[in-house]
């Protein structure tokens, strides 16, 4: 079957009109303002009505296809991993609101379908106009990618979406014909990049704009040696890899290999799963032997990259997955003892992406400038932690770096949060109200 037969189509393949989401939800809509009722102080109250809506509001769209596009913020494309946790607060609506299923199973649909197209694509045009990053120097080409960075969390992203979809609903009918055709590219493109130089023939360059470093050696990458572990190009924050071993992205690949083996009867893949369960194995295995650096300061901790020759890369990128975000991302548990001394030194001035300045510390990215935090550091670091007293700074922090705007941005300069990237930036907006919530659950938030 090629990817050409796989086309999106709405409930029952009938054409739906194109409609904003932000006109929809309804039942979702008066639950969330009756629970945004018990938030007693009124910045957070109005913050969380913001950002929980962010994307429903200013990024969503049903196709006439019935299947979801959903903006980034402002840039004018789908990313794959932006667009999966930027519908995960509305996950516990699934049963209750037929919209918020519509919504997340179109978005599968949708993503699966571009994953069909092209599984080295990170990004994706609304439709097939050939915008974006057209002056690329890469091995294929389609009119609906927008960027063709080969990033492995981008791949993991819709399967973890669909595991979340699952654990809430029950419903695997979106496990379908254009689930199994993108697994099936998902597994040969994961084979494939774990012998990166014998197999791949994936090549990516940005040739006319060298402010912006891409993939050296003719867009090919670094030298690896063979480790198990799925070779990555591109960093969760677009920025090239130093090393084409991404540990995060790898340790997110085992999590969501090991729900689909688990769930390959319900999900129609049984035929799959010892295919599927042979690749986790092999990733877990290379994470064992080659992940781990012994640090003369802080223990074996987890190295941020690696090439399995015997180079290591210490640090941590705010963009999720990353090392601090392995609890969020199921990947080990909070007390594991090599995460822990990893946060220790991901939280210290050993990372050399963690700045502390006259308003706030927490985790940057070099996707940044110099001392720029990001709100999604700061909230991947209070989600991960049991400490009261750490979670109330972080959440301190956020509110007084939000420059006014009462949204999240992507990095703020730690020692004036007025000068920031991104003004309209969903992915951060979600995982606030994410922390909202989960600060309220806790009864931290009254």
């Amino acid at each position: 079957m090629q990817y050409a037969e796989l086309s999106p189509r709405g409930r029952e393949g009938a054409p739906v009109k194109e409609i904003y989401y932000k006109n929809l939800c309804g039942t979702m809509r008066a639950e969330i303002a009756r629970y945004a009722g018990t938030i007693s102080d009124e910045k957070v109250r109005k913050m969380f009505l913001t950002c929980f809506f962010s994307s429903l509001d200013t990024a969503a769209k049903r196709l006439p296809d019935g299947s979801t596009f959903m903006l980034t913020g402002d840039i004018p494309a789908m990313w794959l991993r932006d667009s999966a946790v930027q519908v995960t607060g509305y996950l516990p609506y699934c049963k209750e609101d037929d919209d918020v299923r519509a919504l997340i199973t179109g978005l599968l649909r949708r993503q699966f379908y571009y994953i069909g197209l092209d599984p080295y694509a990170n990004a994706f045009n609304e439709q097939p106009n050939n915008h974006g990053h057209k002056d690329d120097v890469t091995d294929w080409d389609s009119p609906w990618i927008w960027e063709r960075k080969f990033e492995l969390d981008s791949l993991c992203y819709p399967l973890w979406l669909l595991q979340k979809y699952v654990d809430f609903t029950g419903d695997y009918s979106p496990a379908d014909d254009g689930f199994r055709f993108a697994l099936d590219r998902i597994l040969d493109t994961l084979e494939t990049e774990q012998n990166h130089g014998e197999k791949s023939k994936y090549r990516h360059s940005r040739p006319k704009y060298p402010e912006f470093p891409t993939l050296p050696n003719g867009g090919k990458g670094t030298p690896v040696g063979y480790t198990g572990l799925v070779w990555n190009g591109y960093r969760p924050s677009d920025d090239v890899c130093r090393y084409g071993y991404l540990i995060p992205s790898n340790m997110f690949a085992a999590v969501v290999l090991r729900w689909l083996e688990e769930h390959a009867e319900g999900a129609g893949i049984a035929d799959r799963k010892n295919r599927i369960a042979k690749l986790r194995g092999q990733i877990e295995e290379g994470i064992r032997k080659f992940a781990v650096y012994e640090h003369p300061q802080f223990g074996a901790i987890y190295a941020y990259e690696t090439d399995g020759l015997g180079n290591f890369n210490l640090m941590d990128d705010a963009n999720v997955p990353s090392l601090l975000s392995l609890p969020y991302l199921g990947f080990c548990a909070k007390d594991d003892p090599v995460y822990l001394n990893t946060r220790r030194f991901i939280l210290s001035k050993a990372n050399p992406y963690y700045y502390a300045g006259k308003a706030a510390r927490g985790q940057g990215s070099p996707h940044t400038p110099d001392r720029y935090i990001w709100h999604i550091g700061i909230i991947m670091q209070l989600l991960t932690s049991d400490d009261r007293a750490e979670r109330a700074d972080c959440f301190r922090m956020l509110l007084e770096t939000d420059a006014g705007c009462g949204v999240m941005h992507e990095g703020f300069d730690c020692d004036d949060p007025s000068k920031y990237t991104r003004e309209w930036f969903c992915w951060a907006n979600t995982l606030f109200a994410m922390a909202v919530v989960d600060m309220k659950d806790k009864g931290e938030l009254e």
